[in-house]
């Protein structure tokens, strides 16, 4: 059972695609359901990245949240909404910085 996880982890990510529009950030995921997680640039408030050597990375959204389990020191943790294990994950975030300061900006009238 242990082992059969890291194979059903990574037919997850296989499965997993990552969007950027001009008003939000998608995720869609999930192996025998699809699931969306779409969240406004508008509100969005933390994006951090966690950047590899070979510029490979995850980008999170959101403050880190905590459980029960990792407060009583057992180490579990529930996680954010996050980009895992993007390529050029740098360039990936200035695009949503970007895309999130267009959204924020007041429109103009033509």
């Amino acid at each position: 059972m242990i082992i059969g996880r890291f194979f059903v982890d990574a037919r997850i990510r296989e499965r997993t695609a990552y969007g950027v529009t001009n008003e939000r950030i998608v995720i869609v995921s999930g192996l025998f359901k699809s699931s969306v997680k779409s969240l406004s640039l508008r509100t969005l408030s933390d994006i951090s990245l966690d950047e590899r050597d070979d510029g490979s990375g995850t980008i999170t959204f959101g403050p880190a949240q905590t459980s029960a389990l990792f407060v009583a020191g057992r180490g579990a943790r529930q996680q954010s909404p996050a980009f895992e294990g993007i390529v050029n994950a740098r360039s990936v975030q200035q695009t949503i910085r970007d895309a999130q300061r267009s959204a924020t900006q007041p429109s103009q009238a033509s």
